[in-house]
């Protein structure tokens, strides 16, 4: 009967616990939804682009635009209509001079492309992407002159180039 009756207490505590208007946390929770207010920033102001004009002065040429091949004055130009050979598709750094052969009194020079493949060349055979022209070979190395534009003038001008013996 003890038991009974300590049941019957405890059922009715635990039900008035139950009842009433709630403690302090219900309190803040209804309230806290009602003075939130989003707290968020402006996004900053979008600058207009403003394009820069390139070369007001005109003192440059302008580097998006072609360039005439040749000024009028300029005696040394490449010849465009002749057939291009396989070794000028490769620029000059990439291919390497690997050896030379002699048959009647005539030198050529075994050059090898980027891709591993031997080509056999002589005096005056085209090399490189800039108008090479085998001048001469020797034992250690095979000379060229390329015609290049001057960066300044557009002038077509010469220079020497060489290939050394790679071993």
């Amino acid at each position: 009967m003890t038991k009974q009756l300590l049941l019957v207490g405890l059922a009715s505590m635990l039900v008035a616990c139950g009842e009433g208007d709630g403690d302090d946390l219900d309190a803040f929770m209804r309230d806290a939804t009602k003075n939130a207010k989003p707290r968020i920033e402006r996004l900053p102001e979008v600058v207009p682009y403003e394009a820069l004009v390139y070369n007001a002065d005109g003192a440059l040429s302008d580097p998006f635009h072609a360039r005439k091949a040749a000024s009028k004055g300029s005696a040394l130009q490449p010849d465009l209509r002749r057939p291009r050979e396989p070794l000028e598709s490769y620029p000059l750094e990439s291919i390497q001079y690997v050896g030379m052969l002699s048959k009647n009194n005539k030198a050529f020079a075994l050059l090898k492309t980027p891709d591993n493949i031997v080509q056999q060349v002589t005096v005056g055979n085209y090399v490189g992407q800039n108008y090479g022209r085998i001048a001469d070979i020797v034992d250690s190395e095979v000379t060229l002159h390329e015609i290049v534009q001057d960066e300044l003038s557009g002038d077509w001008v010469s220079q020497t180039k060489k290939l050394e013996l790679q071993e």
